[in-house]
């Protein structure tokens, strides 16, 4: 049996994720930080961007929207701005919500909802780029599979 650990995603609204994993890749602010069992005690910031994680039974992936991560002895926890499981982001609400920062952006050039703007511009690119790449894996493969 392999090791692992407890993973626990949590938001200001609820807990998101509760289980024993293999390894956890987080977006960490100074580049991405992959977690095992027994990994030293940490505490980092995230940005927004792909958080993967991989269980006995295979992978999964969220995109969070930034936080804390906190490696614990018997634990990693991670306190999120947002998370969301890739296979739940709507691409044309993502893309919605990319246009309309955009636009909003190059109209107002200067003031106080610029920096709220343009950090929804990042969190829906990551969202876009993140779930449009998982979804191409999976048809590739099956692709190949139906060749075969």
């Amino acid at each position: 049996m392999a090791l692992t650990t407890r993973l626990e995603i949590v938001t200001i609204e609820r807990q998101v994720y509760s289980a024993e994993v293999r390894m956890v890749v987080a977006p960490g602010v100074e580049g991405e930080l992959g977690i095992l069992p027994r990994h030293a005690p940490v505490i980092t910031l995230l940005q927004p961007g792909e958080l993967r994680i991989t269980t006995e039974t295979g992978q999964e992936s969220f995109v969070i929207g930034g936080g804390i991560l906190e490696v614990l002895p018997d634990r990693v926890l991670i306190l999120a701005d947002s998370v969301e499981a890739v296979d739940e982001i709507d691409i044309a609400r993502a893309e919605e919500a990319r246009r309309r920062a955009e636009v909003f952006l190059r109209e107002h050039p200067a003031g106080e909802e610029q920096a709220r703007m343009e950090g929804a511009l990042r969190r829906s690119n990551v969202r876009l780029k993140v779930a449009q790449r998982r979804r191409q894996r999976p048809s590739s493969a099956r692709a190949t599979e139906s060749s075969e």
